[in-house]
């Protein structure tokens, strides 16, 4: 996507739970169960990410719109040890292969340091390897497992 393209997507804070949003977390839902098996991202086993992890104070959820219409979202959650992780992102298949998740995660990074993180934490399972090279390529480094995902694979994180 060309930097004149990029300028064409305008982020909004939105809550997780309701539209624009709740419908692209739902896209999103049903695209990991269908890739994994039938995994639920909310079951108990996996790292809690709803409304209240992905909202203020410590958290926000964003949905990126391109013409007025929305293509991605992705939202920050405060860690224990007071680094955030990027949780929840996804750009719709339309979307794909035009730079829009670079353009997410790089909102999402500019909103960590906004909050007043220093450190980005995120994760992504083996299925998923356009993620892990679009994440390695933004200077993630591999770290341990932080959030007990049963699920990821990749486990990264980058100084803001």
């Amino acid at each position: 996507m060309s930097d004149e393209a990029l300028l064409r997507l305008e982020f909004r804070a939105c809550p997780l739970d309701e539209a624009p949003a709740a419908p692209l977390v739902e896209q999103m839902r049903r695209e990991m169960a269908e890739l994994y098996g039938g995994l639920d991202i909310d079951n108990a086993r996996m790292p809690r990410a709803g409304a209240t992890e992905l909202g203020p104070p410590d958290g926000v959820f964003i949905v990126g719109f391109e013409h007025g219409v929305a293509v991605c979202c992705g939202g920050i959650k405060q860690l224990p040890d007071g680094a955030c992780e990027i949780k929840r992102m996804f750009v719709t298949p339309t979307a794909r292969g035009r730079g829009v998740a670079r353009a997410l995660l790089g909102e999402l990074e500019r909103r960590a340091r906004g909050l007043g993180y220093a450190v980005a934490r995120l994760d992504t399972g083996p299925l998923q390897t356009r993620a892990r090279l679009i994440y390695e390529r933004a200077g993630y480094e591999p770290v341990g497992n932080f959030n007990s995902n049963p699920v990821a694979t990749y486990f990264g994180e980058k100084r803001l």
